[in-house]
């Protein structure tokens, strides 16, 4: 089979390797849709050089694929199912891969299958939001409009915050930001943001900060927004370098909550996901437009480069796997 192989930064090889075989209470997967998100871009080209080569198959870990084999308890999976697939270590960015039967969750009938893909993207979304106080009639500020950014504006709207404030440099992003659910936009190359913030918010700040870009940068104004005793999550993986200068005296002024939200996946039951399934098949929230652009196998490098610089109106895109 054919697999990637990301050898040094910036670096991506398709490699020909033996299929694997499924241990025990595993099964054999082939993926038909793989998407990429802010974590495969950092693997791709801002881990620490140490890290390189990195396993034949990582990074890929948002995929739609066809159970080809089962190895234990099918627990009322067959083989031929469409499934949404967990990869635990991120290496499923191949023709196969194996996974432990617990991380195969059944798709529900109905919507397209790039919709339900979203779903894995979604569900690190809402796993975040359980841990968010009681924030309704508050406002709140979403750094960053990637397809995580998006869902954070969808979510807090539904939890009831008043204001969901959206920044971003990239105009097709902002655009969708209103369809998610902004109250109010804000393009960071034109506008002072913590000015355009303090505007919206009458000086008060934000009650809540999502920082969902990863870029050091980003990263470093989020304590700038959140007013006095309020809360921050860290949503986005870092894009630079794991050590980078912080504005460590601003945070501690502001005496505010500050959380990282990660392990999405080791979450019991894989509830969070699960209810991302769920929300997408009833129609609650709209995913229709995330994917902006497709590529072939063959064509991976120019996936990770487009999700890399963030060109052309990209918002989410997907690597498609023939059968």
């Amino acid at each position: 089979m054919r697999a990637v192989h990301i050898v040094a930064p910036g670096q991506l090889e398709i490699v020909e390797v033996p299929a694997p075989v499924p241990g025990p209470n595993q099964a054999l997967l082939r993926p038909r849709l793989i998407a990429l998100c802010g974590s495969d871009v950092r693997v791709c080209y801002y881990a620490p050089r140490e890290d390189y080569p990195w396993a034949i198959g990582r990074n890929g870990h948002e995929i739609i694929a066809r159970i080809e084999a089962i190895n234990g308890d099918p627990r009322g999976l067959r083989v031929g199912d469409l499934v949404l697939a967990l990869v635990p270590g991120e290496a499923g960015m191949a023709e196969a891969f194996t996974t432990d039967l617990d991380n195969l969750l059944p798709l529900p009938p109905g919507p397209p299958l790039e919709h339900l893909l979203m779903a894995q993207q979604l569900g690190t979304v809402i796993y975040a939001c359980k841990r968010l106080p009681n924030l309704i009639g508050k406002d709140a500020v979403v750094i960053g409009q990637g397809s995580a950014g998006l869902f954070f504006d969808a979510l807090l709207r539904r939890l009831g915050l008043e204001r969901v404030i959206a920044l971003d440099n990239r105009d097709a992003r902002l655009e969708a930001a209103r369809r998610f659910g902004a109250s109010h936009v804000v393009h960071t190359e034109r506008e002072d943001a913590l000015a355009a913030v303090s505007a919206v918010t009458s000086g008060a700040l934000a009650d809540l900060v999502v920082e969902a870009a990863g870029e050091p940068e980003t990263i470093n104004l989020a304590p700038h927004l959140v007013k006095p005793y309020g809360w921050i999550c860290s949503f986005g993986v870092p894009r630079g370098p794991h050590v980078f200068p912080f504005d460590y005296y601003t945070l501690f002024r502001k005496r505010c909550h500050w959380f990282s939200s990660d392990g999405t996946v080791g979450e019991p039951g894989r509830a969070s996901i699960r209810q991302a399934l769920g929300m997408i098949a009833r129609g609650e929230t709209d995913v229709s437009g995330l994917v902006t652009h497709r590529f072939p196998f063959e064509r991976v490098r120019e996936a990770y480069e487009l999700a890399r610089t963030r060109d052309d109106g990209a918002i989410k895109i997907v690597v498609e796997i023939a059968e």
